[in-house]
Order: C-alpha cells, then sequence, then structure tokens
C-alpha cells in the first residue's frame, strides 16, 4: 500500500496517546537511509488479551486505516505488514495480532535534507469481545540524524517472503463468471508451508468484496478458490497483474505474491 500525501500545515508537536488500557500508540521517529528514505514505524500496545487487524481483516474487523501529510518534499509514505494471525473472533476467522504490532513505515524521502515533518491519523479496531474503533492523531518530526531502532528492524524482518524467498514456481489464476461477480481458483505451486495453509486474495480495487478461500492441497500445488462480487453486482474485467495473494502457514510463515498468470 503506498499513501499518497498532501501537503497541509502542521500544528504541534506530539508522538505518543492513550485510549485508556485499552491502546497506546506511539511514533518510533527511525533514521534515514543511504538512499535518502527515511524508516520510522508505528507502534501499538494493546491490553492484554485485546487484538487488532492485519491489513485484510478477513471475515470480522476493521482494516487499519492510514493518512499522512507533510509540508516537506515527502511524496509517500508506505506501511508494512508483519506477518500476522489467524485467529476465531466471535465464530468467524479473522487476520491480527495479540496485544501489541509495530508496523514499519517507509517515507520516500529522496532529495529531502533536515528533519521532515510529518503529521498524520491511523484508525484501528480494538477488539476483545466487542470491537472499538480507535483514531490516533499525531504530528512528529522525522529527524535527518536519527539513529537504527532494533525494533523496527525486527518488525521489518518480520516481513512475508517474497515469491523468490519463498522458491514459488508458476501462479495461475483461473477465472469464471457467476450470477454477481466472479469466482477465481488460484493454483500457486510451493511447498506445504505447516499443517494449515490459509490464503488471503486482494484485488487491486479495494470495492470489490472478496470471499474467504476455500483451500485444498494437491502435492506441491496449494489452490484457493474465492468469489468476488464487484458494487455493479455484475461479472467484470479482472486484473490479474494487480492481485495480491497471501498464504498465511504455519509458526509465523507467510508468502506475499504479487500477480498471476491467466489458466
Amino acid at each position: 500500500m503506498l499513501i499518497p500525501l498532501a501537503l497541509m500545515a502542521l500544528p504541534s508537536f506530539a508522538i505518543a496517546q492513550d485510549y485508556g488500557d485499552k491502546a497506546r500508540f506511539e511514533i518510533l521517529p527511525g533514521w534515514r537511509t543511504a538512499d535518502g528514505d527515511h524508516i520510522s514505524a508505528v507502534r501499538i500496545t494493546l491490553e492484554p488479551g485485546w487484538i487488532t487487524y492485519w491489513r485484510a481483516p478477513g471475515e470480522a474487523g476493521i482494516p487499519p486505516q492510514f493518512s499522512f501529510s507533510s509540508d516537506s518534499a515527502v511524496t509517500s509514505i508506505t506501511p508494512h505488514w508483519p506477518v500476522p494471525e489467524v485467529f476465531d473472533d466471535a465464530g468467524l476467522q479473522s487476520i491480527g495480532y495479540y496485544d501489541s504490532v509495530i508496523f514499519p513505515l517507509t517515507v520516500d524521502a529522496n532529495g529531502v535534507s533536515g528533519d521532515i515533518p510529518v503529521t498524520g491519523q491511523l484508525t484501528i479496531g480494538v477488539c476483545e469481545e466487542i470491537c472499538i474503533p480507535v483514531t490516533y492523531s499525531f504530528d512528529t518530526v522525522l529527524p535527518q540524524d536519527g539513529t537504527h531502532d532494533a525494533t523496527i528492524t525486527a518488525a521489518l524482518a518480520d516481513d512475508p517472503l517474497t515469491r523468490s524467498e519463498a522458491n514459488v514456481g508458476d501462479v495461475i489464476c483461473i477465472i469464471n463468471p457467476i450470477s454477481d461477480g466472479l469466482r477465481m481458483t488460484t493454483q500457486i505451486d510451493v511447498a506445504r508451508s505447516g499443517a494449515s495453509e490459509f490464503v488471503v486474495v486482494e484485488p487491486s480495487d479495494p470495492s470489490i468484496w472478496v470471499s474467504q478461500a476455500d483451500v485444498t492441497r494437491d502435492g506441491e500445488t496449494l489452490s484457493a478458490t474465492v468469489e468476488m462480487v464487484h458494487p455493479s453486482g455484475q461479472p467484470f474485467a479482472f486484473d490479474r497483474s494487480g492481485v495480491r495473494i497471501t498464504v498465511l502457514g504455519n509458526n509465523g510463515h507467510a508468502i506475499d505474491l504479487q500477480g498471476c498468470n491467466a489458466g
């Protein structure tokens, strides 16, 4: 997810916010890289036993919503998504994090010198037996002379594996029309990633509803079938190159796949 920035004036400096005993938010200032990007992060600490959600929260939950602004020449900020867990949420399967999570941020600061002022908001769902939508507003400065932060580095290392890192072969998407949209079966040439495997399909158009995947395996081929419904309620043109497919296995194993080929 690449988040563009709108230009606006910045209010006063703040980096942390509390929401009672349910959630605490902090901006970790991070450091400037050799190629000019700035690595920062948002740390969320929850009440023990509480959860918040991943980019695609599953059958229930509130996906995190980021927005950022800066009066500098920064053009975009890209969140990173550490490997989540799949859990039962009131009888539904959801995807997210227990107790705490760090979302690293890559700030496109190429050509920007000096400290970088940034303001923004992050809205998440904080849940135990009930879900509470919480919005964190912040105004901060990312220092040019910041130092490496081991907690951010660890969160970056918890990104899902890429296609090459996971030795994935062919990724094929077979698409058929249904009365109100499309049915897509993805066939992935990949070794088993654990006793159970969960697949998430995200179209490039976020307005398209996607069902939970029906996952099967035949040897080295992992198959996942979803139904997709466009707001029009009709079959629609589907961009295979823009689809994002995530395979979640056991023990924090995950694979992030971008695009698929026709069957």
